[in-house]
């Protein structure tokens, strides 16, 4: 986030696209979650954002950085724990919104919560650097120990389970 308004950090950014009018911000603020707190702000989408987001919470600048990345409509999505700041509830609604809107892209998400990336058409896991797993959510469950060591202590046996059917 830089010094300037709402509109400005979320229409920041050139990918070779008109910049986005403010229906399109607004559409976009909204896909990342943020409208209930913008309108709760002062002035709306020409509200004051302090150099470097140092007058909203994190999970406040990661959903206008999101709105940023929505706003301008490109080929690849790259999130890199983009979501991590988010409450679960938020984190959930957020993903279902943006799966819709962004369903002809690329997506790439780099997060630590097995929630976050459980739908993904494919997940790599990491371990130090080497690529221990790749696959679906209920391939790496069966198949790769360290993502079934991380799925087990971030969700219940049960909601693994619930997740399976």
């Amino acid at each position: 986030m830089f010094d300037g308004s709402i509109k400005e950090n979320v229409s920041y950014g050139d990918n070779g696209a008109d910049k986005p009018n403010e229906e399109k911000i607004k559409e976009a603020i909204g896909v990342a979650q943020g409208t209930e707190f913008v309108e709760k702000m002062s002035e709306g989408v020409n509200s004051h954002i302090a150099q470097g987001g140092t007058n909203i919470s994190g999970g406040q600048k990661q959903r206008l950085a999101i709105a940023r990345a929505i706003a301008r409509n490109p080929e690849i999505y790259i999130f890199d724990d983009s979501f991590s700041a988010l409450d679960y509830k938020t984190d959930f609604n957020l993903r279902k919104e943006l799966k819709k809107y962004t369903k002809d892209a690329t997506n790439l998400i780099v997060a630590q919560r097995i929630g976050t990336i459980k739908e993904a058409d494919k997940i790599m896991v990491l371990d130090q650097g080497n690529v221990v797993g790749l696959g679906t959510h209920e391939e790496l469950l069966n198949n790769c120990e360290i993502y079934k060591e991380i799925a087990l202590s971030q969700l219940s046996k049960e909601e693994l389970e619930n997740g399976r059917k």
